[in-house]
């Protein structure tokens, strides 16, 4: 395989989808040593099979707001693989929604679904629909909308979809609930539910508790402690929230915070009284994070991103491409030493390369963020099972998969000098379990 030649081929045959390419891109040079390891996968034409969709769905959506005026909005669902589990990952509705953002994500979801040791293939779906300003009934109305087409794609053992940004415990109940009316059944085919209809325990938490997970399995590699550490978080949502939450509890000092419109600067620590607050704003009031800085007296940044504040250890955990080259080469010369991905790919390839050159701990967000859908994963085996575990017994289980995550990429990653790749360690791991999974299957 020639990683230039098998971009140059997808570039020409899907156009205008540069997340997309990214997203290939550095999955393919991360393993092309390892895949021309193996001249059988050559020979079977592999990595075109795990590049290109097995599928995507795309439909319109239309719906109706408070005043009786009619909408319609686009809808996807991109099935990336499933051989080694029913297709997984979950459902976003944000204006920045398209097919080229979408089959990055399922990508990426099939290799980290890959690493977390459960039977899950990869997908994802969404719409360019903005919850944003919405009454319930108006999302309600919509998620009712989009599950008329998508039910007929997804189930149990077909595809479990989750949450993503826009997409909370309300969105997925009003999509359960539509889902087992127009199928009649009830089985566990979208997980992140509310705990009185078959929902997880943690599952709120686990993106956010999972990222620091991994982040303490880094920072034990070279006996550093957490405590007392600063911690830049970039995102006021699900995943930020209760990265800031675990990182309290641990002695950390989160002191950012950001939303589309800026960040928040708190020097003294954002406090557990503090985050209550933020989520009050966020989840109730559906407010901006500069009320906040209004609130507490503390610095608001408009139309910026936090990476220019010092601290120890940065966490972005709002969404793709939010931190560049420049945002990189600051944080590294204001002494970060280690960067934790919460959200997926939310650095772009000039950062990761200022952070494998400065060699700090950098955790790409296919590895460190996968707590989420491991938590989905031990879902989809308690509905299974029509069973409710103690949060004790699925926080443990979390530990131990984020644990294990670490431990392959260890093992995949360790370069010469002994600095741990974690971007190689992950794709290569998640890669070859996807890929034998695939060869042993034959070519269909």
């Amino acid at each position: 395989m020639k990683v230039e030649q098998v971009l140059e081929d997808l570039k020409r045959r899907f156009p205008n989808e540069p997340e997309y390419h990214q997203a290939v891109e550095e999955v393919l040079e991360s393993i092309e040593e390892v895949y021309n390891e193996h001249p059988e996968f050559e020979k079977a034409n592999l990595i075109e099979r795990l590049c290109i969709p097995d599928r995507i769905f795309s439909f319109r959506v239309t719906w109706v707001d408070d005043k009786g005026n009619t909408h319609t909005n686009m809808g996807y669902r991109v099935q990336h693989c499933n051989a080694i589990g029913p297709y997984k990952g979950g459902i976003r509705f944000h204006a920045s929604v398209s097919p080229s953002i979408l089959k990055f994500l399922a990508f990426e979801q099939t290799f980290k679904n890959s690493l977390t040791t459960l039977p899950m293939g990869g997908a994802k779906g969404g719409s360019d629909f903005s919850p944003k300003g919405k009454s319930n009934a108006e999302v309600m109305r919509f998620c009712q909308a989009f599950v008329t087409e998508l039910w007929r794609h997804i189930g149990p053992d077909t595809d479990v979809p989750a949450g993503d940004i826009g997409v909370g415990g309300r969105e997925v109940g009003y999509m359960f609930g539509m889902y087992r009316k127009l199928a009649h059944e009830f089985t566990g085919t979208f997980t992140g539910k509310g705990l009185t209809f078959g929902g997880s325990l943690i599952r709120p938490e686990a993106t956010g508790y999972g990222n620091v997970y991994f982040l303490l399995e880094m920072l034990k590699t070279k006996n550093i402690d957490i405590k007392g550490k600063k911690c830049l978080v970039s995102g006021s949502g699900n995943v930020a929230q209760y990265t800031c939450e675990k990182l309290i509890e641990l002695g950390a000092i989160p002191v950012t915070l950001s939303d589309s419109n800026g960040y928040i600067y708190d020097p003294e620590g954002i406090t557990a009284e503090k985050l209550a607050y933020v989520k009050e704003l966020k989840e109730l009031y559906r407010g901006r994070i500069s009320e906040y800085a209004e609130t507490y007296g503390c610095k608001y940044v408009p139309n910026a991103r936090p990476w220019g504040e010092k601290g120890d250890i940065a966490l972005p955990s709002a969404t793709q491409n939010e931190v560049n080259g420049e945002d990189a080469k600051k944080l590294v010369a204001n002494g970060v030493i280690a960067v934790s991905e919460g959200a997926n790919m939310p650095s772009t390839p000039e950062a990761i390369a200022v952070f494998h050159e400065a060699k700090i701990f950098y955790a790409p967000g296919k590895a460190a963020n996968a707590g989420g859908v491991s938590v989905s994963g031990l879902e989809m085996t308690q509905n299974s099972e029509r069973l409710s575990w103690s949060s004790e017994q699925v926080d443990e289980k979390l530990k131990w998969i984020m644990q294990n995550i670490h431990e392959n990429c260890v093992k995949y990653g360790t370069e010469a000098d002994g600095y741990v790749n974690y971007v190689k360690g992950a794709n290569i791991a998640g890669f070859m379990k996807v890929a034998k999974a695939v060869m042993a299957q034959g070519i269909i």
